[in-house]
């Protein structure tokens, strides 16, 4: 029988329904006793009920499904038992009191409350098949009793109908329980796999913590990801997709210990608990040990259908101990450890630490303030100078720098994917288009002649709808038509693995304004020679890993020569970014190299002091 949230909460109801139906009537038999002179009988039992009732009002205000440990939940059924029993014990009693009192035909009245009292029995303890069979032993075998010692044959009678109404008393009861059994296992297991479900997991897990706080031990959670299973459902349809599931569910029930539970928490996410251990080193050992059993148990071929099919796994580990009372935390927790393995390639084990959860922490930090930004007027544009061969400053890159009052200055790597990911960065790239162009536009009529001025455009700003819009509305407001020709955009490798031809389409779009574009970080995505035939680029910028091993790897020296020979055949200018000594900048001018940029010559410099850069 599946003990779950539910079960507890309606056994708990039916104490005050209990108590009500035996202390008032009881009152009934007291005033009657006084009637017919038999009140010290009743007197005394109704004592006894009242000191029942108490008992069971302690049970209902102790009761408390969310802070009790598995043990303790335990301990009340037990004693909450004992106090049913009891309960339907005393009416018995006070039937047997009262069953021989023909004279007053208060036998009747005994007879009808035990037929009553077994109904109530039947009808309110019918979730539990422990409960009702005794109560209703306990209360229809004394009726069956008295009926047949009448002598009479009105008495036999009596007694097959009583014995008829305890087998449809039975007969209900053991109805009511097993349909209340089928809904307890629908609502609480996964109908697909037969495992438990997310409801039924949460009321386990905070039980589970709920036992730790008590033991002081320590549990693990794993919540475990299928890799590329979405791939399986899309190509080979959801019945071999749910058939999969199947499978990796029996799977875990092979391999998983019997004291774990396992559930599953919707799709291709299933989330295991331990047991408890003493130690957390002990707990941390089990923990990766089931975790590496499952890796290597669900990267097994699957035979479904004729198919043959593999997948792997991404498994986030959390060590739950008392310390953290809300049992989402930890699912949160080894969610954030799963993903980790998926961005390290997948097909692997992570266990959360603090360090990790510092990160996130920061994350959602950068997150939420990332919102206020521009309201707040703490985004700024450094400039970094790009020179020719001759070390004269011929363009510039505009750089975004945020520079918070609480988290102080936060780097463009850690801020920009973030605000990727919220689509922030359509809003703030608009913000960084229109900041540029302002700069340019002033530096020229201030005397600073560049031939380029280039800005990054992300991948979710360079595919938004109002991309080509918004560019054309700045373009068309701050700048000059021999000003759009100076604008290089910069964008990474990454748009190419979308529509390759809504990418030339946006581009030929900006491109009749005078616009240049520029493929940034090259070499290091998805370039290849069939892609720069297609893409209506006029530069690219090497990227400054390959600089940075120019003096070490002879590798990355036939590369970057590789890199400026394609460039020279398409007739595309050549960036080499992340410049930093005297030997770089040889060999890229020995090559060929037309621009170059990096701190060999400067670090970004403010709008100000790059006036000045210039102008010396």
């Amino acid at each position: 029988m599946i003990k779950d949230k539910r079960f507890y909460q309606f056994l708990h109801k039916q104490i005050p329904v209990l108590t009500f139906l035996s202390v008032f009537p009881g009152l009934g038999y007291i005033f009657l006793g006084w009637l017919y002179d038999v009140h010290l009988r009743a007197i005394i039992w109704y004592i006894m009920i009242l000191l029942v009732s108490f008992w069971g009002f302690r049970l209902y205000r102790n009761f408390d499904f969310d802070e009790m440990s598995r043990i303790a939940k335990q301990r009340w059924y037990a004693e909450l038992s004992y106090y049913y029993y009891a309960f339907f014990i005393l009416w018995t009693v006070i039937f047997i009191l009262y069953a021989g009192e023909t004279e007053s035909n208060l036998h009747y009245i005994a007879i009808f409350t035990q037929i009553g009292a077994s109904v109530v029995a039947s009808t309110l303890l019918s979730s539990d098949k422990k409960l009702f069979t005794p109560a209703i032993l306990i209360l229809m075998i004394p009726l069956v009793i008295y009926f047949a010692n009448i002598g009479e044959w009105y008495g036999y009678v009596l007694t097959i109908f009583a014995c008829i109404f305890t087998w449809v008393l039975f007969y209900s009861s053991t109805s009511s329980f097993n349909l209340l059994m089928k809904t307890s296992f629908q609502a609480s297991h996964d109908l697909l796999t037969g495992l438990h479900n997310r409801y039924f997991f949460i009321g386990h897990l905070q039980e589970t913590m709920n036992s730790l706080k008590e033991s002081n031990h320590y549990s693990y959670l794993l919540l475990i990801d299928l890799d590329y299973f979405k791939t399986i459902n899309d190509s080979l349809g959801h019945d071999i997709g749910d058939q999969l599931l199947q499978e990796v569910s029996t799977r875990f029930r092979k391999i998983v210990p019997r004291n774990n539970l396992v559930a599953r928490l919707g799709g291709d996410e299933f989330i295991i608990t331990g047991a408890n251990y003493e130690t957390l080193s002990e707990c941390q050992k089990k923990a990766m040990e089931l975790s590496n059993q499952l890796l290597s148990a669900l990267k097994e071929i699957y035979v479904i259908d004729r198919h043959n099919l593999y997948i792997s796994s991404s498994i986030g580990v959390s060590l739950i101990d008392a310390s953290i009372s809300d049992a989402n935390n930890f699912i949160k927790e080894a969610d954030i450890a799963m993903y980790e393995v998926k961005a390290k390639g997948r097909d692997g084990v992570y266990l959360f630490n603090k360090e990790m959860s510092e990160r996130v922490e920061m994350h959602l930090e950068i997150e939420r303030r990332l919102h206020f930004v521009l309201e707040k007027n703490e985004i700024t544009l450094n400039y970094q100078p790009q020179y020719d061969k001759n070390k004269k400053i011929i363009g510039t890159e505009a750089l975004a720098r945020w520079r918070n009052e609480k988290l102080g200055d936060i780097s463009p790597v850690d801020f920009i994917p973030i605000a990727e990911q919220t689509g922030i960065i359509v809003e703030l790239g608009n913000y960084i288009l229109k900041s540029g162009f302002q700069t340019l536009r002033e530096w020229h009529e201030n005397g600073i002649h560049l031939k380029q001025f280039s800005i990054n455009i992300s991948m979710r700003q360079f595919f938004h709808s109002t991309f080509i819009a918004e560019v054309k509305r700045l373009a068309r407001l701050y700048l000059t038509e021999e000003l759009m020709t100076v604008v290089v955009f910069e964008v990474t490798e990454s748009i190419i693995a979308e529509d390759i031809d809504k990418v030339i389409t946006i581009i030929n779009e900006i491109k009749s304004l005078g616009i240049r574009f520029s493929m940034d970080d090259f070499g290091t995505g998805y370039s290849s020679l069939s892609y720069l035939t297609q893409l209506p680029i006029d530069e690219i910028k090497i990227d400054r890993a390959f600089v940075n091993a120019l003096e070490h790897s002879e590798g990355d020296q036939a590369m970057i020569t590789t890199i400026l020979h394609m460039a020279d055949i398409f007739k595309l200018n050549i960036v080499a970014e992340g410049v930093e000594t005297d030997a770089q900048f040889d060999f890229l001018a020995r090559h060929d190299c037309s621009i170059f940029q990096g701190y060999l010559f400067s670090p970004p410099i403010t709008k100000d002091k790059f006036s000045q850069l210039y102008s010396s």
